[in-house]
């Protein structure tokens, strides 16, 4: 469902009628589109309204009159494929974090649109960085039915547009264990027994009071992803967590499963592939900081598009802040041996696959137009955007973190503001 948040500004009739996108042509040194036509030298992409309507090389018929962009590479949009930016402002301060509810009487059922702030410092950070969509997942409080995640596009405009309830978001592997009782197989038990328990909604509540681990509200809430309507995040990395996770899969193959994590899916990657079921890593998690990632390491991507796994890559550990360190995992993930195409695809059009976001993530006619042009490759750490466009519109390129440096950035040190020192 798309939901239209109201301000108290817009009903107090100040508000104005949201700007109509302008025709646009974004002329590239190199465009690459995600889509056959591959990467185009001396490219043009041409936006009218909020749909890409042409891509092609230097010959591409431009419309009069259009407002131009010069870049050195144009890609599409990135998406932030795991995330929790806009739930939280500052992570120590319980009054701004809206990740999780330790203390709720409810889990499956918490909807994290209901929590998201447009407003946020961080989403204005992750879009000048070329983010153009967020996926945002709650985190778990005291079950690890975390709940209900969204989509949402990165503009911070009070009005964004949220496709809530796009998949709801479960932890298993050594978290899920703890949540669960203290044990994996406590964790993969209670997880069967609730699914049983949606799938029953809501003839056995009609009977009883409650299923058998899940009360009314959370077995509504879980019933779509029960059923195979709704996508189900699982987050794990141990490789046995992930052969797990795919028997559950391969028990019931009606469930639509994505692993979000996965230091050790090289190690299953031929079954990852084989299943069809993606993963959302970190490419750069390489080190043993947990008995269920001793196995973790950088060639991690690499690996998995070697075996014909789907995957894409996200700042798994840290997205509520960091979302857009993505770019830097992916580059980390070239150097130790994925190809650029696939950590493109991996930031691009592999999370739009996933969760179902048609028309995303590719440079193609007919395409939304969400569009990034940058200084330099993408992947490289010196490179920003130059420009942000989400459907058909040129995004703000400022932050908290841009005014301040603006602000200061022309006075000389007599003028620079200084810490108290004691006499």
């Amino acid at each position: 469902m798309i939901r239209t948040l109201l301000t108290s500004v817009a009903a107090l009739g100040l508000a104005t009628a949201p700007a109509l996108a302008e025709t646009l042509v974004i002329r590239g040194e190199t465009v690459w589109t995600g889509t056959a036509q591959g990467v185009i030298e001396n490219g043009i992409v041409v936006i009218e309204d909020d749909r890409i309507v042409a891509v092609g090389g230097s010959g591409t018929e431009v419309p009069d009159g259009a407002t131009e962009i010069n870049a050195a590479w144009v890609t599409p949009g990135l998406i932030a494929a795991f995330s929790q930016t806009g739930l939280v402002e500052v992570g120590a301060e319980d009054s701004t974090n809206d990740t999780a509810a330790a203390m709720s009487v409810f889990s499956a059922a918490l909807n994290a649109a209901d929590g998201f702030n447009p407003d946020a410092t961080a989403i204005d950070v992750t879009r000048i960085e070329g983010f153009t969509r967020l996926v945002v997942a709650p985190g778990t409080g005291n079950s690890l039915f975390a709940g209900q995640g969204f989509v949402a596009d990165a503009s911070g405009d009070l009005d964004t547009e949220l496709d809530e309830k796009a998949f709801t978001f479960i932890r298993l592997g050594e978290a899920g264990a703890g949540l669960a009782g203290g044990s994996r197989q406590a964790a993969m038990m209670l997880l069967r027994a609730a699914l049983d328990d949606a799938r029953s909604y809501p003839a056995r509540y009609i009977t009883q009071n409650d299923g058998a681990v899940l009360n009314r509200v959370d077995a509504q809430a879980l019933a779509p992803a029960a059923r195979g309507q709704q996508l189900i995040l699982v987050q794990a990395s141990r490789a046995s967590d992930l052969n797990a996770i795919m028997d559950l899969a391969e028990d019931e193959p009606s469930l639509k499963i994505v692993i979000v994590g996965a230091d050790e899916a090289w190690r299953v990657a031929p079954r990852l592939a084989e299943t069809g079921i993606p993963v959302i890593i970190d490419a750069f998690s390489n080190l043993p900081a947990s008995f269920e990632k001793l196995a973790a390491t950088s060639e991690n991507a690499a690996r998995l598009a070697d075996a014909g796994a789907t995957f894409a890559i996200a700042n798994v550990g840290d997205g509520s802040h960091q979302a857009r360190l993505a770019t830097q995992l992916a580059g980390n993930a070239v150097a130790n041996g994925l190809s650029f195409d696939d950590a493109m695809v991996a930031l691009t059009s592999a999370p739009a696959d996933i969760f179902g976001l048609t028309g995303f993530g590719r440079l193609a006619p007919g395409a939304h137009a969400d569009v990034v042009a940058w200084d330099g490759d993408p992947l490289e750490i010196v490179s920003s955007p130059v420009a942000v466009i989400i459907d058909g519109e040129q995004q703000s390129m400022e932050s908290r973190q841009t005014r301040l440096r603006d602000r200061y950035l022309n006075l000389d040190e007599s003028e620079r503001p200084h810490a108290y020192t004691r006499p």
